[in-house]
């Protein structure tokens, strides 16, 4: 019986050390950009010839990771749901577990959460209502959160806040990004805020807090800010 129980055991040690070698990790690591300067909170920056600014919070969601090959999924990601936030280091890298057999050539994501989880109610992890990223059940999550302040802002204090959400139509602002990866390893991500602000004109836009036209405007500028890092 002792015989029995421990070639069980060597089994299953042998088994698990199989699995493992047979998975390898994928870093996406977001890398938010003010035109070629790392962005850095409450850092002075220039957007135009008189207009400066500082940036006091960035925190937008992944999710529906998804690797592909010549056009095809060949992995996604199961409860794929990542808050990013510029302020919290440890949050800006996500590890994908994927099979070592399989090839990619793109990374595909959506910025935001689906019609399906805003309807499912608040939920925990990433999705906790405590991480400062959920309106109501009417309203469900806000996808893309940017603050700060402008002296072109005609605003208390001179602050803009551009809080982008809204999952029924005909407001919907989930959006998808696709991106060409050289590497199998990793990919490196910019956000390139100042590219999004310069779609925008502080001193009249400075405030969206609800589902609406506006923010699908800035929600289809935001998903072009996003490129592969250039070494």
């Amino acid at each position: 019986m002792r015989f029995i129980c421990s070639a069980i055991v060597c089994v299953l040690f042998c088994v698990n050390i199989l699995s493992a070698q047979t998975n390898k990790i994928h870093a996406i690591t977001f890398h938010p950009m003010y035109g070629e300067s790392k962005l850095e909170i409450d850092s002075s920056y220039k957007l135009g010839v008189n207009d400066n600014l500082q940036i006091e919070a960035l925190k937008f969601y992944i999710s529906s990771i998804e690797l592909l090959d010549k056009g095809k999924v060949v992995w996604k990601e199961d409860n794929s749901f990542h808050l990013i936030d510029i302020s919290n280091q440890k949050t800006l890298t996500v590890l994908c577990n994927i099979p070592s057999t399989i090839s990619y050539d793109q990374v595909k994501f959506n910025l935001g959460i689906d019609s399906l989880t805003n309807v499912s109610g608040a939920m925990g992890g990433d999705l906790d209502p405590t991480k400062g990223m959920y309106w109501t059940w009417q309203s469900g999550y806000i996808n893309f959160k940017l603050e700060g302040k402008s002296n072109v802002c005609k605003t208390r204090l001179n602050e803009f806040q551009l809080h982008l959400g809204g999952y029924q139509s005909p407001f919907n602002t989930l959006r998808s990004v696709v991106l060409d990866v050289a590497q199998n390893e990793r990919a490196d991500i910019s956000i390139d805020i100042k590219q999004l602000l310069k779609t925008i004109d502080l001193s009249t836009q400075h405030h969206i807090m609800s589902p609406g036209a506006e923010a699908i405007l800035v929600s289809e500028n935001a998903i072009k800010t996003f490129s592969i890092q250039k070494n």
